[in-house]
């Protein structure tokens, strides 16, 4: 009989795995892009807390569940639309975390506790949330932040690196500065932290 984590687990991945693009790994397979995400986000945290709880490991691991579900092109260019897409996602993730955790026997307050860190209450004063976001910007950092970076006008890249930073504990910031990077995003992070 699978546990109550188990369960979760697997329903969150099977959503996941639903996402219709795919994109290839370092060892040349092909995977749902947001199950790649999700396993990221689990192995990240895995490093930045040194003893993850059951709420917290499936908090990380549905971080974006089901995002494609709506596009971020739906909602109005700048930050105002921005900011409004990704509280929105945030709180359908949550409140499908919550439902697959309720269902697999996890109590109310485990479900809520989990909605809670997926909607970032608590950031900067919660552990726990810190190291969702602690992993949430590693992942970006490692896999996603030269190509974005390309994509973005210079000196707003270099807004989103130290916003990011601003975001991370001491901890995810020195296990940034370990992350190999390009010459160009190396010194794109330089700039936005003001070091030599």
């Amino acid at each position: 009989m699978p546990t109550a984590f188990d369960q979760t687990l697997d329903a969150i991945d099977a959503l996941h795995a639903e996402d219709p693009r795919s994109t290839t790994l370092a060892d040349g397979t092909s995977m749902p892009q947001e199950l790649a995400y999700a396993q990221r986000m689990s192995d990240w945290l895995n490093r930045v807390h040194d003893a993850p709880d059951e709420v917290l490991r499936l908090a990380v691991r549905a971080q974006h569940l089901q995002r494609w579900l709506v596009p971020r092109a739906e909602y109005p260019e700048g930050r105002v639309g921005y900011l409004t897409w990704r509280r929105d996602q945030g709180k359908r993730a949550g409140d499908t975390t919550a439902q697959l955790m309720r269902e697999a026997g996890y109590s109310d307050a485990d479900a809520e506790q989990a909605k809670a860190m997926i909607n970032k209450k608590g950031l900067g004063r919660d552990p726990a949330v810190q190291a969702l976001e602690d992993s949430a910007c590693l992942v970006f950092l490692e896999n996603y932040f030269a190509d974005f970076s390309r994509k973005i006008d210079h000196d707003h890249m270099v807004r989103i690196v130290q916003m990011t930073w601003r975001k991370m504990s001491p901890r995810a910031h020195e296990l940034a500065l370990t992350l190999p990077m390009s010459e160009t995003s190396t010194a794109l992070v330089k700039e936005a932290l003001g070091v030599e």
